[in-house]
């Protein structure tokens, strides 16, 4: 009961990710219509089953303000797949700045990435280029779609066609 559902507003754009709890409840109450369900497994009462979801749409379309995917070290740690971009190790990761601060380098989605804290420690207030480090995966600001992909961890099958 761990996955996710895919969330489509009223015009099939992709919002959100919830869970098969949380969408079965949406559908039930007639909130929600199912797109998809999931090839594993059903919802079962003692008296009846259900299809589980996979990705159900809003009955009406949700105005929904978009403000971006907010900057925090967990979500600069799952960007980058949780790995330092420097070498790739996985163990006592930090945050550096590609530009330090120290230099007039600002904490943005652009200047922020994932390194270990060896990495990190011999950087030090110096650029990459000048460290002799090359950066395995340039820092950007992640779209929402590839944001729920991150988020999901796997993928059914049916969400290609709504996350592209």
């Amino acid at each position: 009961m761990d996955q996710k559902v895919l969330v489509l507003n009223g015009d099939y754009t992709a919002i959100t990710l919830c869970s098969v709890q949380k969408a079965f409840v949406l559908l039930y109450l007639d909130k929600a219509e199912m797109v998809a369900n999931s090839e594993h497994g059903a919802l079962r009462t003692i008296s009846q089953s259900y299809p589980k979801p996979s990705i159900i749409r809003l009955q009406r379309y949700v105005r929904v303000p978009y403000k971006g995917i907010t900057l925090s070290r967990h979500n600069i740690m799952k960007r980058d797949n949780f790995e330092c971009q420097y070498c790739g190790s996985t163990k006592n990761l930090t945050l550096d700045h590609v530009l330090p601060r120290s230099r007039g380098g600002t904490s943005n989605w652009d200047n922020l990435l994932t390194a270990c804290s060896r990495c990190n420690h011999s950087k030090g207030h110096r650029t990459p280029q000048e460290a002799g480090l090359v950066i395995r995966q340039m820092p950007k600001k992640p779209t929402l779609s590839g944001f729920l992909k991150l988020s999901a961890g796997t993928i059914d099958q049916n969400w290609h066609a709504y996350l592209n």
